[in-house]
């Protein structure tokens, strides 16, 4: 688990178009950083739409957004495109960053226990600490937490 104050876990993995993304890409800027399980999954795509509505407001609050799951380039590229996402989405298939951020785990379903990604933000300061953990979150409330940290509320 990664907590606040300590320096995030540098990555480099494909984004939805095909591309190489680095966190230090992103050296200087605020970063929104969030973990989540599958694409076009109920609570995925509430997620994700819940991000993409209040996009803007983040990003007039100088952060950009970066989504995280094990899925291919390709069904990311699917997920982005049919639900109007206006940020990136990074394949993640090997767990490099989703391990790396501990956002990989024991999650619980009906009662039975298994191993996968578990739902988290990270929110990285432009020095590259991270100044906000949420380490297991409800999609339909999550955007406006991070709406209200980056406000310093």
């Amino acid at each position: 688990m990664i907590t606040i104050g300590t320096r995030a876990p540098d990555f480099s993995l494909e984004d939805d178009g095909g591309n190489r993304v680095s966190l230090s890409d992103f050296a200087g800027k605020t970063v929104v950083l969030y973990f989540y399980p599958k694409d076009d999954t109920p609570g995925c795509t509430t997620e994700a739409c819940a991000f993409r509505d209040a996009y803007d407001e983040i990003l007039s609050l100088g952060a950009v957004v970066i989504g995280v799951s094990p899925d291919p380039v390709a069904r990311h590229a699917r997920f982005r495109e049919r639900h109007g996402l206006p940020f990136r989405l990074l394949a993640d298939p090997e767990r490099e960053a989703i391990g790396a951020y501990g956002a990989w785990g024991e999650k619980k379903m009906y009662g039975k226990a298994y191993e996968g990604v578990i739902r988290s933000t990270y929110v990285i300061g432009p020095d590259g600490l991270v100044v906000g953990a949420f380490p297991k979150v409800s999609p339909k409330d999550h955007a406006a937490q991070i709406i209200a940290l980056l406000r310093g509320a």
